[in-house]
């Protein structure tokens, strides 16, 4: 069974309203810090997702944990005349992702709005393509939320999760552990609000299932054609699938 990591090991709410109050807190901060803690890679990786998304050219894409909108308004630059929507459970983050397309005016029908990814508001079968990135394991039940997906993404439609992994080789999985476990907290303490936010997100990264365990879960569920492609030594892994 997956252990469960929340962000605040005292708090009485449960762990999607920890999530939401967390990112609420370093919302502020998220982007720039990110890019500290990643050295910039997280870019490469979006643009990759990007790439998968614009070969389906989907007329409506949901960006689900959109946080701050960065990959919901790439589609929206790449995309031509697609209805774009963000959904995320914090405030605090979609404040951010409007402000940055509060000037900005696209060919697509791009919409930031507040939800839940295991509730989504969405009829069957509404999207060509679904994309979480870097927010699957912050879902309180992971299946719950992968049925959801399932669901309201069109049959043949394309799901994309990009999300960190552990890498399983010598001496990358050692450095890994070194960076995860005692540089980054000590990132998030100086430059977060939240102290303890940047732990949970290490945390949570070296308990997720990965590869081949998130493959067979996402079979479960219902999906075919999986498939996972490690990226930076396997610091993250971009996953594929179809309905």
């Amino acid at each position: 069974m997956e252990k469960k990591i929340t962000p605040y090991k005292d708090s009485n709410l449960n762990k999607k309203e920890q999530v939401e109050q967390m990112f609420d807190t370093i919302s502020g901060n998220y982007d720039g810090l990110n890019r500290v803690i990643s050295l910039g890679t997280d870019i490469q990786w979006r643009k990759k997702v990007v790439r998968m998304v614009q070969d389906k050219n989907p007329s409506a894409v949901l960006d689900i944990a959109t946080g701050t909108g960065d990959l919901a308004i790439q589609f929206a630059e790449t995309l031509q005349g697609a209805k774009i929507v963000g959904l995320d459970l914090s405030e605090g983050m979609l404040s951010v992702a409007r402000k940055k397309i509060a000037k900005e005016n696209y060919s697509c029908e791009l919409s930031f709005i507040k939800g839940d990814s295991e509730a989504l508001p969405f009829e069957d079968n509404s999207f060509e393509a679904i994309t979480v990135s870097f927010g699957i394991r912050n879902f309180e039940t992971l299946e719950l939320g992968l049925s959801e997906i399932y669901r309201v993404l069109s049959p043949g439609g394309i799901f994309i999760i990009l999300e960190t992994s552990v890498p399983t080789r010598f001496p990358w999985k050692q450095g890994y552990h070194l960076y995860s476990k005692g540089i980054l907290p000590i990132i998030g303490k100086i430059f977060s609000k939240d102290k303890v936010a940047y732990r949970y997100l290490s945390e949570s990264a070296s308990v997720f299932p990965f590869g081949e365990k998130l493959n067979n879960i996402l079979r479960k569920i219902g999906f075919i054609e999986v498939e996972n492609k490690p990226q930076t030594l396997g610091v993250a892994t971009i996953y594929r699938a179809t309905k």
